[in-house]
């Protein structure tokens, strides 16, 4: 399998490698590939897979990488996160503990009014310098493309630098970052008892702003009772487009509004959450070619009860992402690792969904199927090396994983 357009010589072999695909024309747990122990890299693209005894002409002058049986895969990716806020919730979670109700830590002005009190004081390089260690911590484990979403300003000026520091995040190369644009994630204080008001900001200011300045990469709102209804969320996917921006959605957390069915009618890329979902949900997720997020460190900070019907979607065949969700209110999580442990022992994944999770089905999820996820002659060569016995490790154990190498774009990401 060779790059139609490689001429010359290519940049990199890597070669005694035991490669895990994601790709699903390979088939096989992990689309393992079985008839092929190297991979060549040129100008950043995956150029050629196969033997290396079998290596063609291009490959006889790259620099070789002997990786003596490790695995290589995909970088990972983390499809849903909140990563860019500032401030802390810590000593919520600790009135909480000591009997605090959510709704007197509300009334005392904690929540989330509080993260968005933080933020929207905080500035943007401090969203930047705060977002850092989060975002840091997610690379130490080999994630190579991140989404991350406003919706801590829930004010023109604040969505946007927010949009603005997730873009700066990613400026350095080492990190893909896809931004999101989530203005609808709760009503601003001085939007209070005047939600269709909000809205009408969203659609006609704030959004519109964001998607001119190029910051916008998709679209999302949260549909729930405490968030806002269907036809409020529908009016945002309408504006969104119009902009020629994708949507997405948080959906069926908390209760069953049909937000799936919503998002699927405008061809959604994903639906996150989901712990409520009903068949007709998952039928039209299906339909539809949506993908399920699933967000076990919610589910789990949360204390929650209620799986998403995992049964439903294998039934269907909808595609099922894996996903941090990192934020300081529900998941205060950095490690897509430990979701991949969260995902099998909380949901019942197997290890090879839960990784295909965060691989190939995060790539459908962010619309970028096409460029990453998978090891595929022609897509982005952003790879990462294990040394485990078996794949099923990074899922099994949780604290001793570390990446022996991370490749981005074919470029050797910094120690």
């Amino acid at each position: 399998m060779t790059h139609p357009g490689t001429q010359g010589g290519w940049d990199t072999l890597i070669i005694n490698a035991r490669l895990a695909t994601f790709a699903p024309a390979r088939g096989g747990d992990y689309g393992v590939a079985d008839d092929a122990d190297a991979l060549a890299i040129d100008q950043g693209r995956i150029a050629w897979i196969g033997r290396a005894a079998d290596v063609p002409a291009p490959g006889r002058q790259a620099a070789v990488i002997d990786v003596h049986g490790q695995w290589v895969m995909p970088g990972l990716i983390d499809c849903h996160t909140h990563l860019v806020y500032a401030g802390s919730r810590a000593r919520e979670f600790a009135q909480r503990l000591n009997g605090a109700s959510y709704e007197e830590i509300a009334r005392a002005g904690g929540g989330i009014a509080s993260t968005v009190r933080a933020t929207r004081e905080a500035g943007e390089a401090a969203l930047v310098e705060q977002a850092g260690p989060r975002l840091r911590a997610l690379m130490r484990e080999g994630v190579t493309t991140i989404e991350i979403k406003s919706g801590y300003g829930l004010d023109r000026g604040t969505e946007l630098a927010m949009l603005r520091a997730a873009r700066r995040l990613g400026e350095t190369g080492a990190v893909t970052v896809r931004t999101t644009f989530l203005g609808a994630h709760a009503l601003p204080p001085e939007y209070a008892g005047r939600a269709d008001a909000y809205i009408d900001a969203i659609c006609n200011d704030i959004l519109p702003a964001a998607a001119q300045a190029g910051l916008v990469d998709a679209v999302d709102a949260f549909c729930e009772t405490i968030g806002f209804d269907a036809a409020q969320v529908e009016r945002i996917f309408k504006a969104a487009g119009a902009l020629g921006l994708p949507v997405k959605l948080h959906a069926e957390q908390l209760s069953n509004l049909g937000g799936s069915e919503l998002v699927a009618r405008h061809g959604g890329l994903s639906s996150d959450h989901l712990e409520h979902l009903d068949e007709a949900g998952a039928r039209a997720l299906a339909a539809a070619g949506t993908v399920a997020v699933l967000l076990p460190g919610a589910y789990y900070f949360l204390r929650d009860t209620h799986t998403p019907p995992i049964g439903l979607l294998r039934k269907h065949g909808v595609p099922m992402a894996v996903a941090t969700d990192c934020n300081p209110g529900t998941s205060p999580f950095a490690s897509l690792l430990l979701m991949l442990n969260m995902a099998c022992t909380l949901f019942r994944l197997t290890p090879a969904e839960a990784l295909n999770g965060v691989t190939h089905a995060a790539a459908q999820a962010l619309g970028m199927a096409d460029e990453v996820g998978s090891l595929a002659v022609g897509k982005r060569a952003d790879l990462v090396f294990w040394q485990v016995p078996d794949l099923a490790e990074l899922c099994y154990s949780y604290g001793t994983h570390v990446p022996t190498r991370v490749l981005c774009a074919g470029m050797a990401r910094p120690a």
